[in-house]
């Protein structure tokens, strides 16, 4: 297996979140009474894959793996199935590798595709402040992914005790509030990367091009999204604005987050010379 390319071991661990994400299927319709032991597994190999994938890529350019779009959404998936494997750790929280495995799935068969590999004539993060304000940035991204994964379970909770169905009271899943404190919890460490990466970025500019802020329209974006998921938690944290309205709110984030990245990113002079 050492003479495989790095697209080729990220493409093994798209195979396994795949695999994992037939078998999460299965779990749905068991209303996750199965031990989740073996999607951990499945995940815990795919990462593994994932890790090798990326780091043979680093190496070979010489430089943090993130300056496309493929590595930009690798490296965002990377950092999804690691926050997981983390709370895996935990056995009662292990059952968001049933909704993260599609996810991952997704977002690794979107970075396949071959037009977003494409690289210039030198590479576009040169520093190690850029890269750095990079991968703390998408490091957020995979926070609030894996937040968005637990306000789901959240809302799927909720409609099961609202239609009395047997299998919310009988599931192993943790106690609804605590899956909303899970999805707070990650949403406020996703926020403080974010704001961490944005930081590293207004000092990069400063340095680069003499100026704090740029009318790019990433940059735009970036503050947009920071201030969405900022009122997000205040508006739970001071206004009472939790349970469904709070789940609700984080998984359209995320998804405005999904749909609107690439397509900045694109429009981006900075970010996409």
């Amino acid at each position: 297996m050492s003479n495989l390319s790095d697209r080729e071991f990220f493409a093994l661990a798209v195979l396994l979140y795949g695999v994992c994400s037939i078998y999460s299927i299965f779990l749905w319709r068991n209303g996750f009474r199965r031990d989740n032991r073996i999607v951990y597994l499945f995940l815990l190999a795919g990462a593994g894959l994932h890790t090798i994938a990326m780091a043979k890529r680093g190496f070979s350019f010489a430089r943090c793996p993130v300056t496309n779009l493929y590595e930009a959404t690798a490296f965002t998936a990377w950092a999804i199935v690691a926050l997981y494997l983390g709370l895996g750790l935990i056995r009662r929280l292990r059952f968001l590798g049933a909704f993260a495995s599609p996810l991952l799935f997704g977002l690794g068969v979107f970075a396949l595709m071959p037009k977003l590999d494409i690289h210039g004539p030198q590479p576009q993060f040169t520093h190690g402040l850029s890269s750095l304000h990079a991968s703390l940035t998408l490091l957020a991204y995979g926070a609030f992914g894996l937040g968005a994964v637990a306000a789901l379970m959240y809302l799927l909770q909720a409609r099961d005790l609202k239609l009395r169905k047997i299998r919310a009271i009988h599931a192993h899943l943790p106690p609804i509030e605590r899956l909303e404190h899970v999805a707070a919890w990650l949403l406020a460490c996703g926020l403080l990367l974010l704001s961490t990466g944005l930081l590293l970025g207004i000092a990069w500019l400063k340095r680069e091009k003499g100026v704090y802020l740029q009318a790019d329209p990433k940059i735009l974006w970036s503050g947009f999204v920071w201030c969405l998921y900022f009122g997000l938690l205040i508006l739970r944290g001071w206004y009472g604005q939790g349970g469904r309205r709070f789940a609700w709110g984080t998984v359209v984030c995320f998804g405005f987050v999904l749909m609107t990245f690439w397509g900045f990113n694109l429009l981006s002079d900075i970010h996409n010379p």
